[in-house]
């Protein structure tokens, strides 16, 4: 009888376990129970949603699965988005929300800072460097599996994204929480030079767009915010540590991939069928270089507009 009292107890306190588990979650705000990774869907998402971008499919779908499939990570995971406005930054952070959490983005446990709502003032760094330590350490003690995203990276006063450093290595301890299971998302467009640069000679090689590899960008983007003045990276001891797991690049995209993100749109509204629109959009848009006409210089994010201007 003993015995029996003792598995029971056992299958009430791990919230893994079936029956149990949905028991244990209507007693409890654990995160654990609004935690629900699909790895599956979010490659999926990936794939179909995402234009022009097989670097950042890649990189994000085979990270987070790793990372994930590792119980007892040794350090969080650390992801650097880079590149133009229009290229599908936000969009990819957003796919991470919603396949981690049940309640998607909404949920307590994923957070965003924005550095002109949180921290418009340069001259308040060290306030900044407080509020942002107790934040973070806070929340993961409240829950272990926090995501946090860190948007307009470029827009963050220099110095302060460093107070972040012991949370992202191996050593660093914060009590009553494995620090090591949450996911840290930087967006900045700081990085694009090189990403666009090597993507024109990849073109005007006359290589295929996805003959160019992530190995080929990583040591480049991390020079290029480290030694930039408009970086939040700026001469950051975080890039100097190397505590950053991926850099991901975001390509500049071809007419092709804007005509796509129309399509994707027009679809939404019910209007698949509206070649026209499709074609007159992704003629109106601005092609760099000038020679060669080859990447939209706003990448999707003028979409909706057009399609406005257009139907």
């Amino acid at each position: 009888m003993l015995a029996t009292l003792s598995v029971l107890l056992l299958y009430l306190i791990n919230p893994v376990c079936g029956v149990f588990q949905k028991l244990y979650c209507t007693i409890s705000d654990s995160c654990d129970c609004d935690f629900k990774p699909n790895i599956r869907d979010l490659e999926w998402d990936l794939y179909k949603n995402v234009y022009g971008q097989h670097l950042a499919q890649e990189i994000v779908s085979e990270e987070v699965a790793r990372f994930l499939q590792n119980k007892s990570p040794e350090r969080p995971l650390v992801l650097s988005f880079h590149g133009s406005s229009g290229t599908g930054k936000t969009l990819v952070g957003s796919m991470l929300g919603n396949h981690l959490y049940g309640t998607a983005m909404s949920s307590p446990y994923v957070h965003q800072f924005v550095p002109a709502l949180h921290f418009p003032s340069p001259d308040r760094v060290k306030k900044y460097k407080v509020e942002l330590k107790n934040w973070v350490q806070g929340n993961l003690t409240e829950c272990a599996r926090s995501v946090f995203f860190f948007d307009e990276m470029e827009k963050m006063p220099p110095g302060l994204i460093d107070v972040l450093e012991p949370f992202l290595g191996p050593s660093h301890v914060v009590f009553r929480t494995n620090y090591r299971k949450a996911i840290y998302v930087f967006f900045s467009t700081t990085g694009e030079e090189v990403i666009n640069k090597i993507a024109l000679e990849n073109r005007q090689a006359g290589r295929d767009r996805e003959e160019i590899r992530s190995a080929d960008l990583q040591e480049p983007i991390a020079q290029a915010v480290f030694n930039s003045n408009t970086s939040g990276f700026s001469h950051s001891s975080i890039i100097q540590q190397k505590l950053v797991t991926r850099f991901v690049p975001f390509l500049p995209l071809s007419r092709r991939h804007v005509e796509r993100c129309v399509r994707s749109q027009l679809c939404q509204r019910g209007s698949c069928e509206r070649r026209d629109v499709v074609e007159a959009v992704g003629g109106d848009m601005i092609y760099a270089p000038v020679q060669g006409q080859y990447f939209s210089t706003t990448g999707c994010k003028s979409v909706p507009a057009k399609i406005n201007l257009f139907l």
